[in-house]
């Protein structure tokens, strides 16, 4: 069986190039720890500041910006909670959204059983924040706003220079989770306006397990890991230098291939939701325009998508029904009872998120099966009558 895979914003493959660059690092016996006071060390030292280059020319940052980490959860876990210890005597209020990823979201849970106070701003029926209603939110207390850049469920762009500009104004420091939207769409933190910017190589070909925060100059930040001093003291532990390698060649060729990457799969998006727009009460999901390129979420009604995906994985074709991160969970999607859909609809919901490898043939293949797959669940739903 030829397997379809369409669940690119849980997990991408490892870009070929990249491979090649890991490959012949391992094989370059560049082991060495880059704090050691010797040449061995000087070269792990050199290949970890080419990486952290690459890496901040992605986004726009100065090097020293850039704080290597094991991912997209630990450079939001450092940002929320690094600032919030950092900044407890002069407040302890935080701003976010109602559709952040569990991430944030479950970090800032914790910071208020602490004592902390979080004000959750709603989102429009495509999932936007609106950045009157963040300054309306801002008290005296408020010592940090952090909303993602783009949503991982619907794929709908935040307004962030907006926002920027609001918590520049009001002296407030500002994060961003850019992890669906670093080095899928182009990311500058001086145009966006963010003190603080997390994102993950896997989203953009590189390896996982490894990832980083910008943490803009001047920015106050207590670190949540006790230990050595690498990262400029702001992350402990010895860096996994072959991720980091990994990571900064991937960041390297998101900046080149980024124009053709999107274009591409702007097209395919295209495609498949001229194609699910002929089943009737399906809902597509999220901003129609502003969106990043390579992800289509619909909610189909009187049906529930776990038995979607299990049906379509049956016939090869890999989906998901939400973020990785939250799967398992039985309840609907926060995310899309945020943007109004209910609780009956919003189960039905399927993600198709494509690749750099995926084909119009492979989304005309996928969408025959999921309309077979829809009529079958359809025709055992007692709430559902055909018009």
């Amino acid at each position: 069986m030829n397997r379809i895979y369409f669940d690119h914003i849980s997990a991408n493959p490892i870009h070929p190039k990249v491979k090649e660059v890991l490959v012949d690092f391992i094989k370059s016996d560049c082991f060495g720890n880059p704090l050691s006071q010797h040449s061995v060390g000087d070269e792990a030292t050199e290949a970890l500041e080419r990486a952290r280059e690459k890496t901040a020319r992605l986004i726009g940052a100065k090097p020293d910006e850039i704080v290597f980490t094991s991912g997209g959860t630990e450079s939001n876990n450092l940002a929320i909670k690094g600032v919030a210890f950092a900044k407890a005597k002069r407040g302890k209020h935080i701003i976010s959204s109602s559709i952040e990823h569990q991430s944030v979201a479950r970090t800032l849970r914790v910071l208020m059983k602490m004592g902390y106070q979080v004000t959750a701003v709603p989102v429009d029926k495509d999932g936007l924040v609106n950045p009157k209603d963040v300054e309306k939110a801002i008290r005296d207390d408020t010592i940090l706003i952090t909303i993602m850049h783009a949503n991982n469920e619907i794929g709908t762009i935040e307004p962030i220079a907006d926002i920027g500009k609001i918590a520049r104004e009001r002296k407030i420091p500002f994060h961003t989770d850019a992890v669906v939207s670093c080095g899928n769409i182009p990311v500058n933190v001086e145009e966006l306006g963010v003190d603080l910017l997390s994102m993950a190589a896997n989203q953009f070909y590189g390896p996982s397990g490894v990832g980083a925060l910008y943490i803009k100059d001047g920015t106050e930040i207590v670190p949540i890991l006790d230990g050595g001093t690498q990262e400029n003291g702001k992350r402990a532990g010895t860096q996994n230098l072959i991720g980091i390698v990994g990571m900064g060649e991937a960041a390297e060729l998101a900046l080149i291939e980024m124009d053709e990457r999107m274009k591409y799969l702007n097209r395919l998006k295209k495609a498949l939701i001229e194609r699910i727009s002929t089943i009737e009460d399906v809902y597509i999901n999220g901003n129609p325009e502003l969106t990043i390129p390579g992800l289509v979420s619909f909610s189909v009604a009187y049906v529930e998508g776990e038995s979607m995906t299990i049906m379509l994985d049956e016939k090869g074709i890999a989906v998901s029904v939400r973020s990785a991160c939250a799967s398992g969970s039985l309840r609907a999607s926060h995310v899309l009872i945020a943007i109004g859909r209910d609780y009956a609809t919003a189960q039905g919901t399927l993600i198709f998120s494509f690749g750099i490898e995926n084909t119009i043939e492979q989304i005309d293949e996928a969408f025959e099966t999921l309309k077979k797959t829809i009529d079958f669940l359809r025709s055992m739903s007692p709430l559902y009558k055909k018009k």
